[in-house]
């Protein structure tokens, strides 16, 4: 994809724009509050969370109440107002709610990821303007990705200045939330080549996004094609994204963190469904001796096994999100690499066992439960393929170098 080539015949597929939210989002007060939001939000959310996937059902009502509830602020910084919580605290949250409906739990993501970089990147001006936004409420989708270029970082999307604005041109693929954002942070290059996320209002003129998502998985993640097609962005709204990796700061791990805690959710939620299908319906094997499938010997065995695998998963989650606070308090070298560290390690794990468990689940439940009316292929497909952000054959390449040759990790989102 070209600029010369933006495509603008889909146009007319444009999704119109929603209204901001009439009041401001409530302000959680410490970690505690935080996971006890996230659990009952979770409860509500897991409801109905295999027909929104069957019928694609946009989560419309079940956004504006995850980011109403004050979980989509947690980052913002106490200096502006915001709890400024623990990424521990924040990948938790996230992996409730994906244990729930992981669609939801990845729709947060890029939201949360440009609320840390306003903090590294951006001036007090304008961390005061887009902080108070996030605390009213307002909802950061995303226009970061192209379907056609080489590489995830290679952008052809481009902005030029027009006094006390920019304008901006190209197009968008993977845009997670941007279907039922209220503002998209679009990565654009300058003149010099250097990216920038220009953050337009939803409903600005020449900001089109198409539902055209296909995926048999993440099913409604809110994403699609986003066309951008001389839109105008205030500079008060260029955020110099590219600062956050001209040096070291913790934003990829920020980044990175949030998949990891989809992932986690993802397994967990295949665990529980496992647990849940044998003790109600799953039938004992023939040669097995025993009465209930639960009392299955490698049924038992299997079990420990996944939910040891998960455990693991998820206290290097907990560590990363620890490790992340003390490089975005003291973003040294050191510090910053420890944090990718930890992350990628976390990756692996729950990449692993996503898959493992999603798989797993068919395997111990029995053919039963691969009928439509229990709606269980959706946690494989949704772990097959969340799991492709960020390949964890590169996160293994990321650890031999830094263990074995000293060789920090890159400075990157997928890294």
């Amino acid at each position: 994809m070209t600029l010369s080539t933006v495509k603008t015949d889909k146009a007319s597929a444009a999704v119109p724009a929603v209204a901001r939210p009439a009041a401001p989002a409530h302000i959680i007060k410490d970690d505690a509050e935080a996971l006890s939001i996230a659990r009952k939000l979770a409860s509500d959310f897991a409801v109905d969370a295999a027909k929104r996937d069957r019928e694609r059902i946009w989560p419309q009502a079940e956004l504006d109440a995850f980011s109403q509830s004050g979980l989509w602020s947690i980052n913002v910084p106490k200096a502006f107002g915001g709890p400024e919580l623990s990424y521990a605290t924040l990948a938790k949250v996230i992996e409730i709610i994906s244990a729930a409906d992981s669609s939801i739990g990845q729709v947060a993501q890029n939201h949360l990821g440009v609320v840390a970089a306003i903090r590294t990147v951006s001036d007090i001006e304008q961390q005061k303007l887009l902080f108070a936004e996030v605390l009213k409420g307002t909802r950061f989708g995303n226009a970061f990705s192209e379907f056609g270029s080489k590489r995830a970082a290679d952008f052809e999307t481009r902005f030029v200045d027009a006094g006390d604005d920019v304008i901006v041109n190209g197009q968008k693929f993977y845009s997670t939330g941007a279907l039922l954002a209220h503002l998209v942070p679009i990565v654009a290059l300058d003149d010099e080549g250097r990216a920038w996320y220009a953050i337009a209002d939803r409903a600005a003129p020449g900001l089109t996004v198409i539902d055209d998502w296909s995926s048999f998985g993440q099913r409604t993640t809110l994403s699609g094609t986003v066309i951008i097609d001389n839109v105008k962005v205030p500079k008060t709204h260029l955020v110099p994204g590219y600062k956050g990796y001209d040096k070291p700061t913790a934003d990829g791990a920020i980044f990175q963190i949030i998949q990891v805690a989809v992932d986690t959710g993802i397994a967990q939620a295949a665990i529980d469904e496992t647990v849940r299908f044998v003790r109600t319906k799953s039938r004992a094997w023939v040669d097995s001796g025993v009465d209930n499938a639960w009392d299955d010997p490698y049924t038992i065995q299997a079990i420990g096994s996944l939910t040891l695998r998960l455990h693991a998963a998820q206290a290097l989650l907990e560590k990363a999100g620890l490790a992340i606070d003390r490089a975005v308090a003291s973003p040294t070298a050191e510090a910053v690499a420890e944090a990718q560290i930890v992350t990628a390690e976390a990756k692996i794990l729950s990449t692993e066992i996503a898959i493992e468990a999603t798989n797993k689940l068919f395997e111990l439940a029995g053919t039963r439960s691969t009928l439509a009316e229990h709606g269980l292929d959706r946690l494989w497909r949704n772990a097959r393929t969340h799991t492709l952000h960020d390949p964890v054959r590169w996160k293994y390449s990321i650890l031999g170098k830094y263990f074995l040759n000293g060789e920090n990790p890159p400075l990157h989102a997928w890294s």
